[in-house]
């Protein structure tokens, strides 16, 4: 169910309420497979009983509107796939918020100069001690090698009794060199979470509207520190990954990775007209 806080003007939503209230906010009936979150939404208050939008949802709905960036964040971890974001309007940021198993996400109106620091928050950025990384830079493995590892590691408790030297195993078997496996065997036990942030705008290209889209991939190995996956290279398209593809990961920081998020945002002459 949705709910609302209004001392901190918190939403609870899920994308289904979403969709009703872009709709609404377009002057549109939403499809009858949504008429129940429209309901809902009219018993929390939050739209009226002929479609009227509340105050309320002001700032939702001016990004929804107008959105000058929209902002995903991609997270997987031992729960599972999460997502986060943000929509950026033209004159406010709505940052929103997912948790694992749950189908609503917290939305919450944020400054637009802590935008990077939102999404520093959200993919968990910290700095680290560096004592525990691996002395290779660089590992170049496949992603047919990856998943045979991952495998390893979903293997129901008691199948396997040492994960270090199978998922060696199953790396090198899949191709990878011993001197490569030693490497990402250290990063695949030690993986906490593997994100990507992609920030997506209307921009121009040879005077016309284009889409424009930038991504940061990173896995974030805990004591093994972080490492951008460089290949496969985002954006990625749906099925252009094959289990032949390259996987290519580089040590990194979180000075680094904050850099590159802050990157990720486009300058004010990159926006499409109208910006």
């Amino acid at each position: 169910m949705p709910s609302y806080d209004s001392s901190r003007s918190r939403l609870r939503l899920a994308d289904r309420h979403v969709r009703v209230i872009a709709r609404l906010a377009a002057g549109q009936t939403p499809s009858p497979e949504l008429f129940p979150s429209l309901g809902e939404l009219q018993e929390l208050g939050l739209v009226g009983e002929e479609g009227e939008l509340s105050p309320l949802l002001r700032e939702l709905v001016e990004s929804l509107q107008s959105p000058v960036l929209t902002i995903s964040v991609e997270i997987t971890g031992e729960a599972g796939p999460v997502h986060h974001g943000a929509v950026v309007g033209p004159n406010t940021v709505i940052a929103h918020e997912g948790w694992p198993g749950e189908e609503e996400s917290e939305y919450i109106p944020v400054e637009p100069s802590t935008l990077v620091f939102e999404l520093a928050r959200m993919v968990h950025l910290r700095r680290r001690a560096a004592d525990e990384q691996p002395a290779a830079a660089r590992v170049e493995s496949t992603m047919k090698a990856l998943d045979g590892a991952f495998a390893v590691l979903a293997a129901p408790s008691g199948e396997i009794e040492d994960d270090r030297s199978t998922v060696h195993e199953a790396l090198t078997g899949a191709g990878t060199s011993e001197e490569m496996a030693a490497t990402l065997t250290e990063l695949v036990l030690a993986l906490n979470s593997y994100w990507r942030v992609t920030v997506a705008w209307d921009g121009e290209h040879d005077g016309a509207h284009a889409p424009m889209v930038r991504s940061l991939a990173v896995w974030d190995c805990g004591r093994r520190g972080y490492w951008i996956r460089e290949q496969p290279e985002e954006p990625i398209l749906p099925g252009q990954v094959t289990p032949d593809s390259p996987l290519h990961l580089v040590r990194s920081d979180a000075g680094e990775i904050w850099r590159r998020l802050t990157g990720l945002l486009p300058e004010k002459d990159e926006l499409g007209p109208g910006h």
